[in-house]
């Protein structure tokens, strides 16, 4: 695995703990009905290309 793996499998990381959070916020709110399956799509795409990544 070279720097730029790693370094994007930071940045997955990351975002996928912040799509977390709103995810979670936006249970407790559901302001927007679209809201949260737009956010649950956003976490598994980051999830599958984080699992990409660490098979490679």
């Amino acid at each position: 695995m070279d720097k730029k793996q790693k370094k994007r499998m930071e940045v997955l990381q990351q975002k996928i703990q912040k799509v977390q959070q709103l995810l979670s916020a936006a249970k407790k709110q559901p302001d927007d009905p679209a809201e949260i399956p737009r956010l649950e799509g956003e976490l598994a795409a980051y999830h599958e290309e984080l699992a990409k990544l660490k098979q490679s």
